[in-house]
């Protein structure tokens, strides 16, 4: 069953290789659950929780766990890229969009995971956790859109078990800012990360994006991680691990 609905802004799309009842109410809820996460985190609607503790209507000790963690892992993704990656510009709103988008995914893999459905492909606006084969002896093959052609790819990665994730700025223009600097980075036209889970993979590609060319060895020393970086020169640096259907 396949099923693609626009929320949080973006298409998503949920296939579940299974039929039935069962999987048509579990979609039901992975969709409900991301089209709550919107309603809460959303740094444009401005009765979101995210909004509200942003005017300083809400202490930190009102906040729900579930922001608390997203805060967190924000935290965290900050520290470990020295500051390229912030939910906290200066001059500028609150804004943990980077890292909500593939935590809300990885959660909704997980409702369809405690309902006993362990072959699927969710894609979030080309951001991809899957589970089992398709087919037996089939990975799932995710597209990497080419960062020039939007009717082309430029890359197919084969993935079983996990996530991949893309950050460039085709999509939104300028949208990723370096914190350090306050400004667009320079040098690189997007950058793909597969990891175990999506807020992993979500969260480096958006800061290694933002670190500029120093982000391509950064990322790749993850621990973890594969990666396709393609830099302003057209240069491709891929991982050797990196499964290429």
């Amino acid at each position: 069953m396949n099923r693609v609905e626009q929320v949080m802004g973006l298409p998503v799309s949920v296939d579940v290789r299974a039929g039935g009842g069962l999987v048509d109410h579990a979609i039901d809820g992975v969709f409900g659950w991301l089209r709550e996460v919107d309603a809460r985190f959303s740094p444009f609607k401005a009765d979101s929780e995210v909004c509200r503790y942003d005017r300083g209507e809400l202490s930190p000790s009102e906040l729900s766990d579930d922001l608390l963690e997203v805060l967190s892992l924000c935290d965290h993704y900050e520290r470990l890229s020295g500051g390229a990656f912030t939910a906290r510009l200066p001059g500028r709103r609150l804004d943990p969009n980077a890292v909500v988008k593939g935590w809300a995914v990885q959660q909704a893999a997980s409702l369809l995971l405690a309902e006993g459905l362990d072959v699927f492909c969710i894609n979030a606006g080309g951001d991809v956790i899957t589970s089992g084969e398709p087919e037996p002896g089939r990975a799932w093959r995710v597209g990497i859109r080419h960062p020039e052609r939007p009717d082309a790819v430029c890359a197919v990665v084969e993935s079983s078990g996990g996530a991949v994730a893309t950050s460039a700025e085709y999509e939104r223009g300028a949208h990723i800012l370096d914190g350090r600097t306050g400004r667009p980075p320079v040098g690189l036209l997007s950058v793909t990360v597969a990891a175990d889970d999506l807020v992993t993979a979500d969260s480096l590609a958006t800061a290694a994006f933002a670190m500029g060319t120093e982000g391509i060895a950064w990322v790749a020393s993850r621990p973890g991680c594969q990666v396709l970086v393609i830099d302003a020169e057209r240069q491709v640096h891929r991982s050797r691990g990196l499964r290429l259907a």
